[in-house]
């Protein structure tokens, strides 16, 4: 149903500020503004009128975001700066250029935590977090919206929190992990519900209709998109209107309700069309396109198809139009025309690979076996096929492993979970204890001695639970203890391994320079090596303990630039254990001047700032 990019739309929409979809009236904003004296009022009017303006008009937003920019650098006022910079990184989203929207979202980040503002930080986050998810980064999205997460709790900031929930459920969703994206959508709703804010529920009832969609729940699926988009009507959101009624289409599609369908993605083109946004409009056509094929009329799905590969390529929407492709190609196939079909398929095949796209390959190695079949080349249509199953076995293996992971991450999750209840279960019964305690005394006073056992009784049990709890939590303590024991001897190892080479390369020296000690210095060489015989593996047996100690070292690494190399990674992780640079090119073999250019190298990989030491900020991560 939701290709990446139509499910960053959705959760995109749901990251905005709160005033993004109020029922205001434009012309009394537009009003006031035009009356206004330069001031910090003036700035937030603009907000307002760009709030409304981003789904409605986006050049108007555009021009306002560009005012508030202007009235806020001619006022030096930093937050409205920051504000500014963060609604042009929504609009240059919203069309597609990702370079520019990425620029003014970290430079509102950048200002945001200048001055400290809590809520605009956040923002920014979400920001960076789509644009991650745009590029199909999931991991290094889910690791944004992880900090973002972290800090609206910090925060105590309720709608921030549930929009990270909604995030971190369409993040998993995306990655296949259906039942964990289906818990933090259902926790985001009901935080929304709660709120009251009607729009975030709509943003909600689509991503939980994804969701259904993935577990095949087609007519559930399709009540929550009907839900969302009674909302956006009465909003006026035309451009969620247009997700929604093509979400719509495709659920009546699966449901065989063709002719609905069609009506559905005709509304969507026209909606898209208002709203100026062409990658809806290229999803509706190919939508079109592909329901004639399954009514098995592909003439008229033709130019529909050809449409979409057109507006498809204008805007650079490369996935789209291979999507749209391969539906032409098959179209073609209907219509007995194989060769036209197999030179499209021919571009697909290549572009699907260069960017392992194994869904897009597929379907368009099934069409052109069949296109070859045709055409008589029975040989080529056979390896093809072979490739097809291949693929096709692939990813339901694929499917199985990501099953098995989402099994393991909802029991980790369900086991911090777990830890979090037993510290709050842990202080409910001390708040139980003390009450007891309360109400012996007054048992005492009034001579009730029965009343007295009983209370006796009860705080037996309390004491009970204290230890039992005392005793979870001593376990964690000494499973934790036990692995940093484990690394720390690996650490040791490593470095007792870097003087055993440097042993080795001495008894070499002692060779060369008087060959009489031949005998001696080789029998002396052969027992170390005897030694060290399983140095090949030192490095993987450090990484696995190193990394159940210091469990998110890594991601925070990445999150900093997702182009660390192993080696760098390795690097950071001996400096993270506290080695210095002359250890490190011993257990690395090379020279202590390499290891400062490596890390003079890291460290303008990962922006830190020049007045600040490597070997600190490593260790502080």
């Amino acid at each position: 149903m939701k290709t990446v990019e139509n499910a960053l739309i959705l959760f995109l929409m749901c990251s905005f500020s709160l005033t993004a979809q109020n029922k205001m009236s434009i012309d009394s904003l537009l009003s006031h503004f035009k009356e206004q004296p330069i001031d910090t009022l003036k700035v937030h009017t603009a907000q307002n009128i760009i709030n409304y303006y981003m789904y409605r008009n986006p050049t108007k937003a555009k021009m306002f975001a560009l005012k508030e920019l202007e009235l806020s650098n001619q006022l030096d006022y930093d937050l409205g700066v920051s504000m500014a910079n963060y609604q042009l990184g929504i609009i240059y989203n919203n069309l597609d250029k990702i370079d520019s929207a990425k620029f003014y979202y970290n430079s509102s980040l950048k200002i945001a935590k200048r001055i400290d503002d809590g809520k605009q930080i956040s923002k920014a986050y979400r920001g960076l977090a789509i644009l991650e998810f745009a590029q199909g980064n999931l991991k290094n999205a889910d690791s944004i919206n992880n900090k973002d997460l972290e800090h609206v709790i910090k925060l105590k900031d309720s709608v921030g929190i549930a929009l990270s929930y909604d995030f971190k459920g369409n993040i998993n969703q995306n990655m296949g992990f259906y039942e964990i994206g289906l818990k933090y959508a259902l926790k985001s709703l009901d935080l929304f519900e709660k709120i009251g804010d009607s729009i975030r529920i709509a943003d909600c009832y689509n991503h939980l209709a994804t969701l259904e969609y993935n577990l095949k729940n087609y007519e559930k699926a399709l009540e929550y998109n009907k839900k969302s988009l009674s909302i956006y009507e009465d909003y006026e959101d035309t451009y969620y209107q247009a997700q929604a009624l093509n979400d719509i289409g495709i659920m009546l599609k699966l449901l065989k309700r063709e002719t609905e369908a069609l009506e559905y993605f005709k509304k969507s083109i026209k909606k898209s069309q208002e709203a100026k946004v062409k990658s809806l409009e290229v999803a509706a056509l190919t939508n079109i396109g592909s329901t004639y094929i399954q009514l098995e009329q592909p003439i008229q799905g033709v130019e529909f198809l050809k449409n979409s590969i057109e507006i498809g390529e204008t805007i650079n929407s490369l996935r789209r139009v291979a999507i749209a492709k391969n539906k032409l190609a098959e179209a073609y196939i209907l219509l007995k025309r194989p060769q036209e079909a197999n030179a499209i398929l021919h571009e697909v095949i290549e572009y699907a690979r260069k960017f392992e796209y194994l869904s897009i390959l597929k379907f368009a190695l099934k069409l052109s076996s069949k296109a070859n079949e045709e055409v008589g080349e029975t040989s080529l249509a056979l390896n093809q096929h072979k490739q097809f199953k291949r693929i096709n076995d692939s990813l339901i293996d694929s499917e199985k492993i990501k099953k098995i992971e989402e099994l393991r991450i909802i029991f980790d999750t369900e086991k911090k979970e777990a830890e979090i209840a037993l510290q709050q279960e842990e202080i409910k019964t001390l708040n139980e204890k003390a009450k007891v305690d309360k109400l012996r005394k007054g048992l005492y006073a009034g001579g009730m001695a029965s009343a007295l056992a009983l209370s006796g009784l009860l705080v037996f049990g309390l004491r009970q639970r204290i230890k039992k709890n005392r005793i979870e939590k001593e376990k964690i303590s000494k499973e934790l203890e036990h692995k940093q024991k484990e690394l720390t001897s690996q650490t040791l190892h490593l470095v007792q391994k870097s003087q055993f080479i440097a042993e080795i390369k001495e008894n070499l020296e002692n060779l060369k320079n008087s060959p009489e000690k031949f005998k001696i210095e080789f029998k002396r060489i052969v027992m170390l090596l005897k030694k060290q015989n399983a140095a090949d593996k030192d490095w993987e047996v450090f990484k696995s303990y190193f990394s159940e100690v210091h469990q998110d070292f890594e991601e925070k690494l990445k999150s900093l630039s997702n182009k660390i190399t192993d080696k760098e990674l390795r690097l950071a992780s001996y400096v993270k254990m506290g080695l210095n640079n002359s250890e490190i090119a011993n257990i690395l073999n090379v020279l202590p001047a390499s290891i400062h250019t490596s890390k003079y190298r890291l460290k303008q990989k990962l922006n830190i700032d020049k007045d600040l030491d490597f070997d600190s900020f490593i260790k502080s991560l």
